[in-house]
C-alpha cells in the first residue's frame, strides 16, 4: 500500500489540478455570452426535453433510476468481487482502471455525438439527455473503480456535485471544492445545500448550449456533435476522477495518521 509519503505526493497533484481550474474562468464566462443571445432563437423542443432532465436529475438523486450502473462488470476488470475490496487496492490498480474507462467512454461520446449529429434538430432532441445519462453513467463507474458505492445516495449527491463543478464558474468550482473535501466526514451540510441541483442543468444549457446549436445543421452537425460531446464526456470524466481520488487519499491518509 501506498505510504502517507507517497499520498501526500498525489494529493499535492490533485491540489494543483484544482489551481488550474481558476485560468479557465474567463473562457466559461465568454462561452455563456453568445447562448444569452441565442436562447432565444433554441426551438422549443430543446426546452423541453432540458426541463425533463430537471425531473429526471431530481428522481436519480433519489432513487438513481434508470441510470444506475451494473458494477459487477466494474469489478471484474478490478479483479474483486464487492466494492469495499474494491476500496482498499493501490491506487495505481485504481488510476489504470479509470483511465481504461474513460478513455471508452470518451469513445463513445464521440460516436455519440457524431451519429446525432446527423439529423440536426431532430435527432438533437435524443442527444441532449443520452449525453446527461452518459455523464452520469460514467460517474458511477468512476466512484466504483475508487470504491464507493453509488447505490448510496450520498454517493449520487456526490456525483451531481461533480456535474456542477464541472460546468460551475470560479466562484461556484471553488464553493464546490470546499463542500466536497470534506464530504466523508460532513455530508450532512452538502445534504442540506444540495437543492442547487437544479444549477446542474442551467450551467449546462448555459455554458454548452450555444455550442449544441451548430448541430442544428445537418450533416456539419456530426463534426460539432462529435468534439463537443468528446469534450464534455472527457472534462466530466476528469473531474470525477480527481475529486474521487482525492477522497480516497484524503481517507487513507487519516487512516494512516490516526493507525486505524
Amino acid at each position: 500500500m501506498e505510504t502517507t509519503f507517497s499520498l501526500y505526493n498525489e494529493l499535492q497533484k490533485i491540489r494543483e489540478w484544482e489551481q488550474d481550474q481558476k485560468d479557465l474562468w474567463f473562457w466559461e464566462k465568454l462561452g455563456r455570452l453568445p447562448f444569452k443571445v441565442l436562447d432565444q432563437l433554441t426551438p422549443s423542443i430543446v426546452h423541453k426535453k432540458l426541463g425533463q432532465l430537471l425531473d429526471e436529475l431530481g428522481s436519480y438523486i433519489q432513487t438513481g433510476g434508470q441510470y444506475l450502473v451494473n458494477e459487477e462488470k466494474i469489478l471484474e476488470k478490478l479483479h474483486v468481487t464487492t466494492v469495499q475490496q474494491a476500496a482498499h487496492l493501490p491506487l495505481a490498480t485504481m488510476d489504470r482502471v479509470c483511465d481504461e474507462l474513460i478513455d471508452a467512454r470518451v469513445t463513445f461520446a464521440q460516436i455519440q455525438g457524431a451519429t446525432t449529429g446527423v439529423g440536426g434538430i431532430l435527432t438533437l432532441a435524443i442527444d441532449i439527455p443520452a449525453l446527461l445519462g452518459l455523464a452520469l453513467k460514467t460517474l458511477q463507474e468512476i466512484a466504483i473503480v475508487y470504491g464507493y458505492n453509488p447505490k448510496e445516495k450520498k454517493e449520487r449527491i456526490f456525483i451531481v456535485k461533480c456535474l456542477q463543478f464541472t460546468s460551475a464558474d470560479i466562484v461556484g468550482k471553488k464553493a464546490i471544492l470546499d463542500e466536497l473535501t470534506s464530504f466523508s466526514n460532513e455530508h450532512r451540510q452538502v445534504f442540506s445545500q444540495i437543492q442547487g441541483w437544479r444549477e446542474v442543468m442551467m450551467t449546462f444549457r448555459d455554458q454548452y448550449g450555444w455550442k449544441k446549436l451548430f448541430q442544428f445543421v445537418p450533416i456539419v452537425g456530426i463534426i460539432f456533435g462529435a468534439v463537443f460531446n468528446r469534450a464534455f464526456i472527457k472534462d466530466i470524466a476528469e473531474t470525477g476522477k480527481i475529486l474521487y481520488r482525492k477522497r480516497r487519499i484524503l481517507e487513507r491518509l487519516s487512516q494512516l495518521e490516526t493507525g486505524v
